[in-house]
């Protein structure tokens, strides 16, 4: 009787990927993927000591891919908004993988790309070295809220999105106005939360990337003005 095939890494990884593209994280077991590929868990724990490292490293998968053929271009802000909507368009087309990456976070060689971009791009801002490793851990916690959420949204389906909007009207704009009048008030202006998110998106991102410009601004000498600003550079350290 013949053995069962070896499954190698790369292989595993691809199966999963697509097992996570019609499920979550929750339903998605060691079990159900080693059914998939006809072999038992134990094999696949050769290669993965538990199902939160497989899923890291699918999604770093994801990171990976997307970091294959980047260019750093332009000033810093141009160089963080554009990694931003590089990743957004990745997951965007793996949602599920998104929320993967949201909770479980990657360590893998994707990840550091990503790590070492968003460092390298808040340097070349000009801002001290104390300070970006707390503005790196905000645009970090940004990014993956922001990418889980509009990738959760697009996961629904076209049924799930409209039963979804009919409850959002009757919701906002049947409010009790003695109950709730500020929602009763701006009922008709309020917009569900899947409306123009490519634009609140960039624009929360964009306020981000804001702040960390107030602080190379206020930290400039007299005179000069932060990089990628009017004025002359700031000299470097």
């Amino acid at each position: 009787m013949a053995g069962r095939r070896r499954w190698s890494t790369e292989e595993i990884l691809d199966a999963a990927a697509e097992l996570l593209r019609t499920s979550d994280a929750d339903s998605f077991s060691v079990r159900r993927l080693a059914a998939v590929l006809g072999t038992d868990s134990s094999s696949l724990y050769r290669h993965f000591r538990s199902k939160t490292e497989l899923l890291r490293a699918v999604a770093d998968r994801v990171l990976l891919a997307a970091m294959e053929d980047h260019r750093a271009e332009g000033d810093w802000k141009q160089r963080i908004m554009a990694l931003a909507l590089r990743l957004r368009d990745a997951f965007g087309r793996q949602p599920q993988l998104a929320a993967v990456w949201g909770r479980y976070a990657s360590g893998g060689t994707g990840s550091r790309l990503v790590m070492e971009e968003v460092l390298e791009a808040l340097r070349a801002s000009g801002l001290p070295d104390a300070e970006i490793p707390v503005r790196y851990h905000r645009m970090a916690v940004l990014l993956a809220a922001l990418i889980a959420s509009e990738a959760g949204v697009a996961s629904i389906t076209p049924d799930e999105y409209e039963q979804g909007m009919e409850l959002f009207r009757v919701a906002v704009l049947g409010a009790d106005p003695e109950r709730f009048p500020a929602l009763a008030h701006f009922a008709r202006d309020i917009r569900p939360l899947g409306a123009d998110r490519r634009a609140v998106f960039e624009e929360l991102l964009a306020d981000q990337l804001a702040q960390v410009e107030a602080v190379v601004r206020a930290g400039a000498p007299h005179g000069s003005a932060a990089p990628g600003g009017e004025g002359p550079a700031r000299p470097s350290a």
